[in-house]
C-alpha cells in the first residue's frame, strides 16, 4: 500500500498559516505597521483604498534592508527579532514570529522597495502567492515600503467572507489606533481613498489620545501612575460621567503591546465600582511595563493574548491604582443616602448650648425641599412635552381607550388585556421606570424606555421605508466635530440620517454642520450629544444582520427615547400606552428587550392565599 502522508508545499502551507495570522485587511495594517516600528521609524504613513481590499501600503524611514535580507524576510520563520528558545521571555520587539510577510504573501500581490541610509541603492521585490515574481535594485529613499494589492485573491472564500467597507475600515482604523497609541514619539498618519484621516504628530501620550479619539476627549482624561518594583502602571482613564455603551475606547498595553484581557479590564471596572451606569464602560488607556520573563506572549499567532506568572497581584495593583487616581482627582462619590427629608425636621443652625435640646425640640415639620421639587417637577414636565411635540397628536385624554389592533379587529391581546378607563384607574409609575395600568384581568407593567423606543423605532422605519421626512430648521446652524474614526461611520450614515428630517453636512474630515433636526426631537436637545449617541448605537449594531436602514432606526430610537429614571406625568404615560399598543409589534423593543409584562388577578388572589 503506498504512503499517504506527504509534506505539504509551501505556498499551501503558507495559506493554512495565513488563515492564522491574516483574517482581515487590519490584520495586513496590524503586521506591516509593527514591522515599521520594530525598524526603528520616526515616520510611518498608511496609505489605504476601498477599506484595504485594493491597496494597503506602509510607507517608514526605518532601517531598511539589504537585498538578502529583503528576499529572506519573505520565507516562513525568517526574522531578526530572536536566534533561541529563551529569547521568547525577554522580547521587547512587537514582531518575533517570522510569519507575517510570508503569510500575507501567500494571499495577495505584494511590492516591497527597501533601502538602507549607506546603501546607494535599494532593492525591489514582486511576490504573488508565495512566488518570487521579480527581484531587481530600485531607486527609493531609506527605509522601505510595503505595497499590498488583492488581498484573499487566490482564496476567493476568505474575500467573500470580508464585510461592507465600512466595517473593514472600522477594523483598520483599531490596529491604526493601537500601534500609534503605543508610540506617541512617532509621527503617523492614515490617508483612505485620497482623503487623510490622521496626521499625528510626535508628542506625548495626553496629545496622542486626544488626536485619535477627538478634541473632547481632553476634558474627560484622568492620569493614572504607580510605580513598584514589580510593574509600572501609568496612562489615562476617563471620568465616569463620559462612560459609553461600548467598549471601544478601551486600551491595554503591555510593554508598548496591545493586548485584550478580560481579567484586567474587570480590575479597572471594579475600581469604578458605583460611579458608573449600569451597561456602561468607561474609556482607559494604560500601559502596564513589566520584566517580559513574567509574561508569556506566545500564546496566540496575533499576539494579543498573553500569560502572566501572577495575575491577581497584578490584578490588585491595577484596580488600586486606577481607584487611588479617580480619588485623587476627586471622581470618587460622596456619601449621599438619598433620604427623603418631606418630614425632617428643620432644626436651626444654632451652636450646641445649654439650650439646644430646647430649639430642638421646637423645631418644626416641612419640605424644605419642596420649592427645587416643584421646580424640577415643571422642567421635566415642559421638557416632556416638547419630546411628545414629534408623536401624532389627535388624542382625547379624557376618554376611555380600547386596545386593539390596526386592522380593529379581536386578537389575543385584546383577550388578554381588555378595555380600561383613563378616567376610572390612571396609570401610575414606579421607580421613575415601569407604568402600572390596570387591566380587565389584572394589571400590567410597562418598561417605559423599552416602550417608547418600540413607538420611535416603528415611526422612525415609516419615515424611512415613506421618505417623508419633517425637518425643523435651526435659527443658528451647529457645527460639530466627532473622532476621525467616528467620521467614516456618520459619513456612511448620513443619507439615511437625513432621511429621519435631521439636515447634517460635511463640512471636513471630522467636522460637520446640523442645519436641522427631526421635528420629533425635544427643543433644546444637546446636538452633539445626540450623534455621538446615535454612532454609538450605531456602532453596537454594526455587525448584526439588518440593512442600514433597520440599524439606524434602531439607533435613532435608542437616542430619543425616554431613558429610565424619567418621571413621566399621566398624560404622557397614558400617551406611552395608547402609542405602544398602536405599534404592530408591541411585545418587544427593536433591541429585543420585553416592553410590558401581565399579572392575572386570580393568580394574585391565589398568591395571597
Amino acid at each position: 500500500m503506498a504512503d499517504v502522508i506527504k509534506l505539504l508545499p509551501d505556498s499551501i502551507a503558507n495559506q493554512i498559516a495565513a488563515g492564522e495570522v491574516i483574517q482581515r485587511p487590519a490584520s495586513v495594517v496590524k503586521e506591516l505597521m509593527e514591522n515599521a516600528v520594530d525598524a526603528g521609524s520616526t515616520n510611518i504613513k498608511l496609505v489605504i483604498k476601498d477599506a484595504g481590499k485594493t491597496l494597503i501600503q506602509v510607507i517608514d524611514n526605518g532601517c531598511g534592508m539589504s537585498e538578502t535580507d529583503a528576499r529572506m524576510s519573505f520565507e516562513r520563520h525568517a526574522t531578526s527579532k530572536i536566534k533561541k528558545a529563551k529569547d521568547l521571555f525577554s522580547i521587547r520587539t512587537m514582531g518575533f514570529r517570522g510569519e507575517a510577510l510570508a503569510s500575507i504573501a501567500a494571499i495577495a500581490h505584494v511590492e516591497m522597495r527597501t533601502r538602507r541610509a549607506n546603501d546607494e541603492v535599494g532593492s525591489r521585490l514582486v511576490v504573488e502567492g508565495s512566488e518570487v515574481k521579480t527581484q531587481e535594485s530600485c531607486q527609493c529613499a531609506p527605509g522601505t515600503i510595503f505595497a499590498v494589492k488583492n488581498l484573499f485573491y487566490n482564496v476567493p472564500a476568505r474575500r467573500n467572507f470580508l464585510k461592507t467597507n465600512t466595517v473593514e475600515m472600522r477594523h483598520i482604523i483599531d490596529e491604526f489606533q493601537r500601534v500609534a497609541l503605543a508610540h506617541p514619539d512617532i509621527f503617523f498618519s492614515l490617508h483612505h481613498n485620497a482623503s487623510e484621516m490622521f496626521h499625528l504628530q510626535a508628542g506625548n501620550m495626553r496629545q496622542r489620545i486626544v488626536g485619535l479619539l477627538g478634541q473632547h476627549t481632553n476634558k474627560k482624561l484622568v492620569p493614572v501612575e504607580e510605580e513598584t518594583d514589580i510593574v509600572t502602571i501609568r496612562g489615562y482613564v476617563g471620568k465616569a460621567e463620559f462612560a459609553k455603551k461600548t467598549r471601544g475606547e478601551q486600551f491595554f498595553f503591555v510593554n508598548d503591546r496591545f493586548i485584550k484581557s478580560s481579567y484586567l479590564n474587570h480590575a479597572v471596572m471594579t475600581a469604578f465600582e458605583d460611579l458608573l451606569p449600569s451597561g456602561h464602560h468607561p474609556l482607559y488607556v494604560l500601559f502596564i511595563e513589566i520584566d517580559p520573563a513574567r509574561v508569556d506572549i506566545n500564546v496566540h499567532p496575533t499576539k494579543q493574548e498573553i500569560k502572566f506568572d501572577d495575575e491577581r497581584l497584578l490584578y490588585n495593583y491595577l484596580k488600586v491604582t486606577v481607584r487611588h487616581a479617580l480619588a485623587q482627582y476627586n471622581i470618587t462619590p460622596t456619601l449621599d443616602f438619598e433620604t427623603d427629608n418631606t418630614f425632617a425636621p428643620v432644626v436651626p443652625k444654632y451652636p450646641r448650648t445649654e439650650n439646644y435640646t430646647e430649639r430642638k425640640s421646637n423645631a418644626v415639620y416641612s419640605a424644605p425641599s419642596s420649592i427645587n421639587q416643584e421646580g424640577r417637577h415643571k422642567n421635566n414636565l415642559k421638557n416632556w412635552q416638547k419630546l411628545y411635540d414629534g408623536l401624532d397628536d389627535g388624542e382625547n385624554p379624557e376618554e376611555s381607550v380600547t386596545i386593539e389592533s390596526k386592522a380593529s379587529e379581536k386578537t389575543e391581546l385584546d383577550d388578554k388585556l381588555g378595555t380600561f378607563s383613563k378616567e376610572e384607574k390612571p396609570p401610575y409609575q414606579i421607580h421613575n421606570t415601569y407604568i402600572v395600568s390596570q387591566i380587565r384581568s389584572g394589571f400590567m407593567l410597562i418598561d417605559q424606555q423599552a416602550a417608547h423606543e418600540r413607538i420611535l423605532y416603528e415611526k422612525y422605519m415609516e419615515v424611512l421605508e415613506n421618505q417623508e421626512p419633517v425637518t425643523q430648521k435651526e435659527l443658528f446652524t451647529k457645527t460639530i466635530k466627532v473622532a476621525p474614526a467616528d467620521a467614516e461611520l456618520l459619513k456612511d450614515m448620513l443619507e439615511q440620517i437625513n432621511l429621519l428630517g435631521f439636515d447634517i453636512r460635511e463640512l471636513g474630515t471630522d467636522t460637520f454642520v446640523i442645519h436641522g433636526m427631526p421635528s420629533g426631537i425635544a427643543a433644546g436637545t444637546d446636538e452633539q450629544e445626540l450623534i455621538e449617541t446615535l454612532i454609538e448605537q450605531y456602532k453596537m449594531n454594526i455587525d448584526i444582520t439588518a440593512n442600514i436602514k433597520e440599524k439606524i432606526a434602531r439607533s435613532m430610537a435608542y437616542s430619543a427615547s425616554v431613558k429610565r429614571g424619567k418621571s413621566l406625568t399621566i398624560p404622557e404615560m397614558q400617551k406611552v400606552i395608547d402609542k405602544l399598543f398602536a405599534c404592530t409589534m408591541p411585545y418587544k423593543s427593536p433591541g429585543g428587550r420585553t416592553c410590558f409584562m401581565t399579572y392575572d388577578l386570580e393568580e394574585l388572589n391565589k398568591s395571597f392565599g
